[in-house]
This record gives C-alpha cells, structure tokens and sequence, in this order.
C-alpha cells in the first residue's frame, strides 16, 4: 500500500523547486534587464558624447579656418560651410567696428555645438585688399588694371580693356559688377556684362552678356559691407604724435625744394614738395591744408624705423569739403626704409566724395612709384597715366588709362611709427 502521506510530501517539494527556479528566473531577468538598460544608456551616452565633441572640433575647424583666411588676407565669403566625413559646419562672419565676430555652428547626428573667435584690430593696420572702396565704389578706364583683390561696398564699373588680376567683390544688396574683366571669381547682387575667369556668385546675372569660366552660384548670399582698415580715431592719434614732434607756422605756404630730414612735424598751412630734392621721413606729419607734390621728388623713410610705416596727413578741420587733399604731379618716387614691409601712406581727411561733392581728395597726375599706399575714408581717388601704386582704399576711386596698383602682401600687417600694433588679433575664443 502506497504512503499518501509521502507522496503529498514529495508534490509539495517539487512545486517549491520549481517555484524558486522561476522566482531565481525572473530575478535574473530583471537584473540582465537593469544591466542591460544601464549598458545601453551608458552606450548611448558615450556616442552622444562622441558625436558632442565631433560636433565641437568641427566648429573650430569651421572658425579657425575662416580665421586664419581673415588674418592672412586669403578669398572668404560672409558665410562658409566645411564639410568634413560627411558633416558639415557653417562658419558666419560679422563686422562690429574693429571686430570681426567669426562664429561656427558643427552638426553631428543633431548633436550641435557653436565656438566663436574675435577678432580685434590693435593700433596697426591691416590692407587686405589691392583696393577697398566705400560706398561711392569703384570706375576703371581704358587699359587701368589692378593686380590683387578687389573689395567695394559700392558697384565696380569697367570700361574697354580693364583688368582685375584677382577677385573682385561688390557688397551689399545693390551690389553689382558691370565691365569688368576679372581672373578670379565674382561677387555681387548683380553681374553685367563681364568676364570672369573664375567662379561667379550672385542674385542676378546677365547671360550671354556676361562670360563665366567656372561655376555659377546663382541665389548666393550678398557680401557683407566692409569696413575702412582704418578709423578717424587712429588718424587723429598719428596727428597727436607729428605735432608732439613740434610745429611750424612760417614760411607759409611751407616749399621744401632741397634736401631735407622732417618729421614729426605738425605744419600749419599748405605744403609743397617740388624740385628734385631727396625728403627723409623721420615720423608722422600732419599738414594743415593741401599738401602737392611736383617735378620729381624722391621722399624715402630714415633707416632707423625699421619695418615701421609712417602716415603723412592732409587735413584741415575747418575745410575738408575743398581742403585736407593731396596732389601727386609728374615722376615722384618713394621708398620705405630699406625694410621690405615699410611703406609711405598718404592720408586725406577731404570729405567732398562722401558729401556729394566733385572735389578730388588724392590725385596723381603723372607716373607715381614706388612704396606709396593712399588712404581717403571719405573722399575720392584719382590715379591717371601710368601711376603706380601698392594700395588704394578710399570712398570712391577712378582709375583712368594705365593706371595700375600692384598689391604686396606685406600690407597685410603694417606697423606704424607711433605705434607698435599690426594686423589682427584673437581677443575671444570661446564656446557659445
């Protein structure tokens, strides 16, 4: 006879094994499952980490590329896209002032992160263009060419066998290049009428009219406004540094025909340059009216500055309209101080151009050459003949028969006599 006794007593224990072995089951389900969701978060967050800091070494790529291009005075747009591995970062620039603001945003997987530079002028100067124009842009006639690039915040016009040998940008929404023959690539809301060599990027092109060697860009962003290399503020302290050096009041209008050392020097009325005298610059010198040059006068910098520029300043306060300008007549010739990165710049504060006005600011009549640069913020430039200059910027400039500026790339960072800045510099660096 069977023990039901034992046999109750045996079911019972097996139904505690199984049920332990499945308590023991579930237990262990939950735990895989809490490691396993404990591994997949922390996966998913070391590629989210991954794909972060992808995103933050793409955006300073994107802004220490178009950082680098601004400092070295290379070709850049207002706004870029770096593509690297398939992800792309878009680099901005703004102009505040002194400061290029260059931002970028990378995007990996969505994933964003945005670095920004700054970047400031300090008390040089920088001429990142063959020749920079305001707003009354830019006339070429005849056979007038200029050998670097062109950047204008008003339109760029050509007529007969101009040439630009680099690019040619003409900012702003009206911008427009209309003539023009160019070997590198265009920039402008309009382009009429041309040749380009290169690439062409704008809003509204005229075809057949205009040629284009390369690719078109049709639908592409305007070219921010630029702003003058250098500001009234910096002039005024130039001015402040010649009269430190002393001031002359007679003879007047002030004639120097022989030669001569000057500088710093404030003179106090007209000055005239004529003869064949060879003028040693020892600093800045502020004129207080005209300043003209005629025959063939040979103006050179002292030695002893070294790679330094120094600024020799037409203006008077209290006539700028038809005063404060600078005449350049027949074979005058300059030279730095021996340094390859040294150079006389020409300042007028004439502001009949800007004004509305016909008064010419810088004028050269004849065959200027050597290491001359021309400034007019305000004002108009006229370069005749077969003049030769390194750079031009003013408001508005003409350049008329074979005429011709050839631009040296040592105008990318000039340091002046009263002062021992130069180019840009990184003031900001950091993550937005």
């Amino acid at each position: 006879m069977l023990n039901t006794k034992y046999k109750i007593q045996n079911t019972k224990n097996g139904q505690a094994v199984i049920s332990v072995t499945v308590f023991l089951l579930i237990m262990s389900l939950v735990i895989i499952s809490s490691f396993s969701a404990i591994v997949l978060k922390e996966t998913k967050n070391s590629q989210n980490f991954v794909f972060s800091k992808r995103s933050y070494f793409l955006a300073e790529a994107g802004v220490e590329d178009l950082s680098y291009r601004i400092i070295k005075g290379k070709n850049y747009s207002g706004q870029e896209v770096i593509d690297i591995d398939g992800y792309m970062a878009t680099t901005n620039i703004t102009v505040v002032g002194n400061e290029r603001h260059v931002t970028a945003e990378g995007d990996v997987k969505k994933d964003i992160r945005k670095v920004e530079i700054v970047l400031t002028t300090d008390v040089g100067s920088s001429f990142f263009y063959g020749l920079q124009a305001g707003g009354g842009g830019l006339l070429m006639e005849n056979s007038s060419s200029v050998r670097g690039n062109v950047y204008s915040n008003g339109s760029v016009v050509g007529e007969n066998s101009n040439i630009i040998r680099g690019t040619v940008v003409s900012a702003g929404p009206s911008g427009l290049i209309d003539g023009v023959h160019a070997t590198g690539t265009a920039y402008a809301h309009t382009i009429t009428d041309s040749y380009i060599e290169e690439d062409a990027y704008y809003q509204s092109i005229d075809i057949p009219a205009t040629t284009v060697l390369g690719d078109l860009y049709p639908g592409s962003p305007d070219q921010p406004l630029g702003g003058m290399p250098i500001s009234d503020e910096k002039i005024e302290e130039w001015k402040a540094a010649a009269e430190a050096g002393g001031v002359i009041n007679s003879p007047c209008p002030y004639i120097i025909s022989s030669d001569t050392t000057i500088g710093p020097k404030k003179i106090n009325c007209d000055l005239e340059i004529s003869g064949s005298p060879t003028v040693t610059i020892n600093g800045a010198i502020w004129v207080v009216g005209k300043i003209t040059f005629k025959n063939s006068p040979i103006i050179r910098l002292d030695s002893s500055l070294g790679p330094k520029s120094v600024a020799i300043i037409a203006d008077d306060p209290s006539n700028r309209s038809t005063g404060s300008t600078i005449s350049f007549n027949q074979s005058a010739t300059f030279y730095g101080s021996g340094d390859p990165n040294s150079y006389v710049l020409f300042v007028s504060q004439n502001n009949s151009a800007e004004t509305g006005g016909s008064e010419v600011a810088i004028s050269s009549n004849n065959s200027v050459q050597g290491k001359a640069l021309v400034y007019a913020p305000h004002g108009e430039v006229n370069l005749y003949q077969s003049g030769s200059l390194k750079e031009i910027t003013a408001y508005k400039i003409h350049l008329r028969n074979s005429a011709t500026v050839i631009y040296e790339t040592g105008l990318n960072s000039l340091l002046f006599q009263s002062g021992p800045g130069g180019a840009y510099t990184i003031s900001q660096w950091k993550e937005i």
